[in-house]
């Protein structure tokens, strides 16, 4: 069977990795990379969005990132016990129309005996910034 490492239960060091290979992999903008921690099955809450499984993961991403030009996101580690992991999170993206925005939330996540993210639960708020007050 499959395994996506570091896996539960989490300790610093294996919560850790696992926030940064999330933050890198969402900051590749690569919709199907970004899948590949989740479960087939997996089920995410995102703002109001209800997403369920990898096809609908990679559908979601693409339309984001089409209209969440020039990304960047950075994570970090708020909380972890057994198989989750709670995360703080900021990111910011540019309009069509060049408006820029910082996004600010927090996701709550669990996982599979075998590491793949199983359940996200995401409640995100944006800000709506200059160009000469991005931070990322």
């Amino acid at each position: 069977m499959e395994q996506k490492h570091p896996l539960p239960p989490f300790n610093e060091i294996k919560a850790l990795k696992k926030v940064q290979m999330a933050e890198d992999a969402w900051n590749s903008k690569d919709p199907v990379a970004v899948s590949m921690a989740y479960t087939v099955d997996t089920e995410w809450r995102n703002r109001i969005d209800f997403i369920n499984g990898r096809d609908e993961v990679q559908a979601f991403l693409r339309k984001k990132w089409e209209k969440e030009l020039n990304y960047k996101l950075k994570k970090q580690l708020w909380s972890f016990r057994d198989n989750r992991i709670a995360v703080r999170f900021e990111y910011e993206y540019q309009t069509k129309d060049g408006q820029w925005y910082r996004a600010y939330g927090n996701e709550n996540w669990e996982f599979d005996d075998n590491g793949f993210m199983k359940k996200r639960f995401a409640s995100i708020n944006d800000l709506p910034i200059s160009e000469t007050d991005r931070k990322l």
